[in-house]
């Protein structure tokens, strides 16, 4: 049996610990440096706390440790590994070889999606020097990870959801090259997302100030049953800089579909931590802010990809009028259907020659919206919510909550001795005996009853129920405040107690563990020396024999010309010369590859 893992990101403790109340079977977080967000750093507290609340609900904690490393730097990074290692990480994601050297690190480690997982071949090398786990590249077929799946025995990780970087992943230069911070560095300044003119070899501006390398949002939702038929075992959702509300909302949404696919195939998969998740708000990805949604290359056809004019989210309507207001604009909307109820701080935004613009609306009432002023806002154009801020308070004060299922069997002796057995879904047994020093029950099937009700309910992460009741003499006569004092103390004992194998216990459904479902375990031998593929710092060029060899800034299968309707092999259209993308002066090359359906972004 296949455990199926829901993989949340984290940008801090309160949204790690969120995903985990929302479902996620793991989360990867950053430490205090070396993960490929700046901006996302944690403390090892942190990151112990995090993983102390994770193991309640053997949920893992992944650490980022995936940006290049410079020579100077080894030694704290191995420091800080230690550290996290004893603060209860359960895996480091990876992205140079040489951290595979340390000897006492001893938790597995996956290779980062930044090491361009791309064929059978790649994974090969990555597997032969131990990584128990390959991230894959996004921008593969479904067909692509059958391949790799036939090639190795590691686990496979996808992304499922979330941001795209519309080049392969770890084969990106264009930050360093333009602003002088580098993507492997964790300093992306997001140059796909700026307005670039598209130019022709004379200077020719064929499209003006356009986002066009920005792509719209991966969406899996309906492709998890396809995947996990392929071989992938953990479904990854982006987003480390993402805050609460958008990491609960996408968390929840995607753990109930894989529920959903555990209760279609129960002989086949399960889920890979425990405990039950009920109650909060209703999730829907398409309320939070997105640029539209793509399935990217998945089913390995091209398609419309680009966000350049796609303002994703809600069709709210066509905007009437525009009045002045004050300092802002007043604008009234013809609504898309009947219902629609705006408030005040949604987020709209609307398409224009320029692309797309957002704005946050300062109040709203009925179908009026008073904003900002913007250029393009006039009447005629349609408007969309990327954001809605009713949901937003809606997730923020409706959490699910997570709890340990736990049976209780009863057994009551003649002498009034009261043996609690609790089992945890998990595996986890306690045993607790209590002595009631108390009169007999007149009323047994009433006495029963409030046993049952009273040992049947929550305390701290756990969730009783009564499985069954052995009492072939009388019953004590028990208060309310008894019965709920011993489940407390029952509580209180199930964490001294460890499922019966060395490692933890499998879900219900005697379902393996991920980390060994191949027979790799933690403490396998490590053995091979491929490399793990890394860019020199310097990005652009590197050296080799002697000779400088030049990469491209980028190379995607995206491709502008198709996105604009100017592409020779599938649109027959006229073959273009020489393109170019220009923004605040810097002139970039755009070459096409037919034969591979690629495009590179290179030095002019």
């Amino acid at each position: 049996m296949l455990p199926l893992e829901l993989l949340s990101p984290a940008k801090d403790k309160a949204v790690g610990i969120a995903a985990i109340d929302c479902g996620a079977d793991a989360v990867y977080i950053a430490g205090p440096a070396w993960g490929n967000r700046k901006a996302a750093g944690n403390s090892i507290e942190d990151i112990r706390e995090l993983c102390a609340y994770a193991h309640r609900f053997g949920v893992r904690i992944y650490l980022t440790v995936n940006t290049l490393i410079y020579p100077d730097e080894w030694t704290a990074v191995h420091g800080m590994m230690l550290e996290a290692q004893d603060a209860g990480v359960d895996a480091f994601i990876i992205r140079e070889e040489r951290l595979r050297e340390f000897s006492d690190i001893t938790v597995p480690m996956h290779a980062s999606t930044q090491c361009s997982i791309l064929t059978p071949e790649r994974a090969k090398e990555l597997e032969a020097i131990w990584c128990s786990r390959l991230i894959l590249e996004r921008g593969l077929s479904l067909e692509d990870v059958k391949k790799i799946r036939a090639a190795v025995d590691c686990e496979l990780e996808f992304f499922v959801h979330g941001a795209l970087c519309v080049c392969y992943s770890g084969e990106c230069r264009l930050s360093e090259y333009l602003d002088g911070r580098s993507a492997d560095r964790g300093e992306c300044i997001q140059a796909c997302r700026s307005l670039y003119d598209l130019t022709d070899a004379s200077g020719k501006v064929l499209v003006r100030n356009k986002a066009l390398l920005s792509m719209r949002d991966f969406k899996l939702l309906d492709r998890l049953e396809d995947l996990a038929g392929a071989g992938v075992c953990s479904f990854k959702i982006e987003g480390r800089l993402k805050n609460a509300s958008y990491v609960k909302n996408v968390v929840r949404e995607y753990s109930m579909a894989l529920d959903a696919l555990v209760q279609k195939y129960p002989e086949r998969y399960c889920r890979a931590s425990f405990g039950h998740v009920s109650g909060g708000f209703a999730p829907d990805s398409d309320r939070t802010f997105n640029r539209g949604y793509t399935s990217w290359w998945l089913d390995g056809k091209r398609g419309r990809w680009s966000a350049m004019d796609n303002a994703g989210g809600e069709y709210i309507g066509i905007v009437l009028a525009v009045k002045p207001s004050g300092a802002g604009l007043l604008l009234s909307l013809k609504p898309a259907r009947p219902g629609i109820i705006l408030s005040n701080g949604d987020g709209f935004a609307f398409p224009g020659r320029g692309g797309v613009t957002g704005f946050r609306a300062d109040r709203c009432d009925g179908m009026q919206i008073w904003c900002k002023k913007l250029d393009g806002l006039r009447p005629g154009v349609k408007l969309w919510r990327n954001i809605s801020a009713a949901f937003e308070r809606v997730i923020d004060a409706s959490s699910p909550k997570r709890e340990v299922l736990v049976d209780v069997d009863v057994k009551i002796s003649g002498s009034f001795v009261v043996e609690l057995r609790a089992t945890t879904e998990d595996g986890r047994t306690a045993v607790s005996s209590f002595k009631a020093d108390v009169e007999r029950a007149d009323n047994r099937e009433r006495s029963e009853a409030m046993l049952r009700e009273q040992l049947s309910k929550r305390s701290g992460e756990f969730l009783f129920r009564v499985r069954s009741l052995e009492a072939p003499g009388p019953l004590p006569l028990l208060s309310a405040s008894t019965i709920n004092s011993m489940r407390r103390l029952l509580a209180e004992d199930i964490p001294h107690f460890t499922p019966s194998s060395s490692e933890a216990a499998p879900p219900a459904g005697n379902c393996a563990t991920l980390g060994n479902i191949r027979g790799r375990g933690p403490q396998a031998e490590r053995s091979g020396r491929g490399r793990v593929a890394t860019f020199p710092a310097g990005g652009a060029a590197s050296e080799a024999g002697g000779k400088k060899i030049s990469h491209p800034l980028m190379r995607t299968k995206y491709c502008i010309r198709y996105e604009l309707g100017m592409c020779p092999r599938f649109q027959g259209a006229t073959a273009s010369g020489p393109l170019f993308l220009l923004n605040n002066g810097r002139r970039l090359a755009l070459h096409f590859d037919c034969a591979r359906c690629e495009m590179t972004v290179e030095r002019p």
